[in-house]
């Protein structure tokens, strides 16, 4: 009888997005030891020797890449594993620090004709030139960390006081209507989904915290809109060099009477989150992929480069 392929899980982190990280960590091992793998865990910290060191010490075959947020999405972790010359799940080194800026992301999918919403990178200290309404968002992090809206009469300054660390933020406008997101398989997408939040916005809240937001799938618009959605998904998945598993979040605009409604894309994530309330897995059950096959999937299509 064969060994079963060794996976370490590397999770956890010490980004903004550490908790949803170990969710991810724990469900997606779980998972992949029922799929029949061996596997370890491992908290990956900033030490990136400490780090290399218990990675080479569990002797994967192969590593799933659970951690969000920056180090483990942006190309760093990617870099480490690059290095000690081991497959990985999800996107490599240049498509996961493309997809984690969101200015240089932007910047691909408008040489692309892929439409996205007007905005502008501002220094902190100047004035935004988009007006009110408009979201304020960093332009490294993931899973909407510090994103928020901006009203007409809101007397908030997000350019001197915005709730996250940094010297440079992304103003966009704000494009009302719904929110979609379409996951990505490979070179196919899964379908779209709507998600729905009292909250009025698809925060870091409303993502996490239970009943935080409703999931309708597949997404209750026109055929032609929902194959449109898909396929602007796979777009900006190839045009970044996604691998793998990624999800797109877009905007679709239904609002205005006797107007064609209006889609844009606002990111691709490309470490989308694996917890008990996550999208990816509930958009690949409703195609027939159950979470133990999905991650099989991952596992068996990981490689090592950039």
């Amino acid at each position: 009888m064969s060994q079963a392929k060794r996976v370490t899980v590397l999770m956890g982190g010490a980004s903004a997005e550490r908790d949803v990280s170990l969710r991810s960590g724990q469900a997606a091992a779980k998972a992949l030891e029922k799929a029949g793998y061996a596997v370890t865990l491992v908290d990956a910290g900033r030490n990136v020797l400490e780090l290399a060191r218990a990675i080479e010490e569990t002797r994967p075959d192969v590593v799933f890449n659970a951690l969000h947020g920056r180090f483990g999405e942006d190309g760093c972790v990617q870099g480490v594993l690059n290095l000690l010359g081991i497959p990985y799940t999800h996107s490599g080194l240049l498509a996961s620090a493309a997809a984690m800026d969101k200015a240089f992301a932007r910047s691909m999918f408008e040489s692309a004709g892929i439409p996205v919403a007007k905005g502008v990178v501002v220094r902190k200290g100047d004035s935004s030139p988009l007006p009110r309404p408009h979201v304020v968002k960093p332009l490294n992090e993931g899973s909407s960390v510090g994103v928020y809206i901006l009203q007409a009469g809101d007397n908030r300054d997000p350019l001197a006081d915005w709730p996250f660390e940094a010297d440079v933020v992304l103003v966009e406008e704000f494009v009302p209507g719904r929110e979609l997101t379409v996951a990505v398989m490979g070179d196919k997408a899964l379908g779209a989904l709507e998600i729905t939040s009292d909250r009025g916005f698809y925060d870091y809240e409303a993502k996490y915290a239970p009943g935080g937001s409703r999931h309708i799938m597949p997404a209750p618009i026109p055929a032609a809109d929902y194959a449109e959605a898909c396929r602007l998904a796979v777009e900006a998945h190839r045009v970044l060099g996604c691998r793998g598993v990624s999800r797109t979040d877009l905007r679709y605009d239904d609002t205005v009477p006797g107007r064609p409604p209006r889609m844009i894309v606002l990111e691709v994530n490309t470490q989308p989150g694996m917890t008990a309330t996550s999208l990816v897995p509930e958009i690949a059950a409703h195609a027939g992929i159950d979470f133990p096959a999905l991650v099989r999937w991952m596992v068996e299509e990981a490689r090592c480069d950039a």
